[in-house]
């Protein structure tokens, strides 16, 4: 029998949330549960505004889109940040604006 070379469209592999959510990884920590999705700076087209520093993220720079992972959590609740300002928010936290 010949070997087939195609994928099952079917079968889905890695870490899928479901198709409200897209590609998206659970993560925990103090200040709750989130969904988190890496954006490569390929996709990135798209000007945004780093809650974690405040500084802008220019498109084509790689970065993470975090959301809640409750119930209540939307596409109004994404909020893209830079990697290093993500991964230090337990010690800095967002910055407010005045």
């Amino acid at each position: 029998m010949p070997r087939k070379n195609r994928p099952d469209p079917g079968r889905r592999t890695g870490p899928a949330l479901g198709a409200a959510t897209g590609w998206a990884r659970a993560e925990s920590g103090p200040d709750g549960d989130w969904l988190v999705r890496s954006v490569p700076g390929a996709s990135a087209s798209k000007f945004y505004r780093c809650p974690g520093c405040d500084h802008e993220i220019r498109p084509g720079v790689p970065h993470v889109v975090a959301w809640p992972a409750d119930e209540t959590g939307s596409a109004e609740d994404r909020r893209h940040w830079h990697r290093a300002c993500w991964q230090a928010r337990g010690r800095r936290g967002p910055v407010r604006r005045r």
